[in-house]
């Protein structure tokens, strides 16, 4: 066994029985913590649930962690599933609200506590972890906007009923009126072929509508999609990609020779799924971090890559602090997660 391992494995073995001046029930016993996705793909979601393990580990939270590979039915077995476990708490990341509110009010009725990431699921009960979809969105527009002036040709890529891409879009829908643009397309889909189904979609919107120099992407499952498109038409001179989220595989798409990823707007994935276990920690301990759990993201151009030589999540989170950690939903008794 490595030394990693054993030191993990004792650290586990101690918080089992408690964590000293924490209070109930982390004082006496482990809390089972599940968290369950909508999605089952992606490095957001991979980078996700490490900065969730990362955090459960530092608090010795028994974890389990389940994926809904974009089907509701599942997503909802799955909270089901964990509200049989008796579980302490449950993180809903992702989803359908209209799917999500009875089951996520039945596992209140049990006693469990429910934390939400993305989904609103309108419940003064649950707190509501956000990436601060408004801010993310604005800060990306406005580079937009910056680069392009207005009355530009765009389109964006977006589906409904998504908490954060509702949120994302209507911020594009402000911003084509505030700066008289013109959207010519939306399109889009949510599947487990997001980049792929997207690139499809991309390339015949583009052929139809030569004229469209920005596409908005409020996710970046669709950002990849849009630039598999671009390049496979050749046109990435013209036509310029303006995102939402970021990842080490994102970070390398953007920084390729002539890219027409210029810019997005993210928080750190892995602190995110930090903070949702720290939330749910303090509700469970019966110190409810609130309503809302904001996190504030961080505007990446192309440029400010190329020009610090960052190729990784890693490398940028030395350049951009905001990347390392967050202060969201922290206690004293609570012990920094580890990298």
């Amino acid at each position: 066994m490595r030394r990693r391992d054993r030191r993990n494995l004792c650290a586990h073995a101690a918080m089992a029985a408690g964590i000293a001046g924490a209070p109930a029930p982390f004082d006496k016993r482990q809390v089972n913590i599940a968290v369950v996705s909508f999605l089952g793909s992606g490095d957001w979601l991979q980078a996700f649930e490490a900065g969730v393990k990362r955090q459960a580990d530092a608090l010795g939270v028994k974890l389990t962690v389940s994926q809904a590979r974009n089907d509701n039915e599942t997503e909802r077995n799955l909270v089901e599933q964990a509200i049989n476990l008796a579980v302490d708490g449950i993180i809903i990341n992702n989803g359908r609200p209209e799917v999500l509110k009875d089951v996520a009010q039945k596992a209140l009725d049990k006693g469990i506590k429910v934390v939400a990431y993305d989904v609103n699921l309108d419940n003064p009960k649950i707190p509501q972890i956000e990436q601060s979809d408004k801010d993310m969105a604005t800060l990306v527009l406005d580079q937009a906007i910056k680069d392009k002036g207005d009355g530009f040709t765009g389109g964006a890529v977006y589906v409904a009923g998504f908490a954060p891409l509702d949120r994302r879009y209507a911020v594009w829908k402000d911003y084509i009126a505030k700066h008289n643009l013109k959207e010519k397309a939306v399109w889009g889909v949510v599947n487990d072929t997001v980049p792929a189904s997207v690139a499809d979609q991309t390339k015949a919107v583009l052929r139809a509508n030569p004229d469209i120099s920005v596409i908005f992407t409020p996710w970046d499952e669709f950002a990849k999609g849009v630039k598999l498109a671009i390049d496979e038409l050749g046109v990435a001179n013209k036509v310029k990609i303006y995102g939402v989220d970021t990842s080490t595989a994102d970070i390398q798409l953007m920084i390729e020779p002539d890219s027409a990823w210029v810019a997005t707007a993210a928080t750190n994935a892995a602190v995110v799924g930090e903070v949702a276990v720290r939330a749910a920690s303090l509700d469970i301990a019966g110190q409810l971090p609130g309503a809302s759990v904001l996190l504030k993201p961080t505007l990446i151009t192309r440029d400010d890559l190329t020009k610090n030589n960052i190729g990784t999540i890693e490398d940028l989170q030395k350049k951009f602090p905001a990347f390392q950690k967050s202060d969201a939903a922290t206690a004293s008794w609570i012990p920094a997660a580890r990298n």
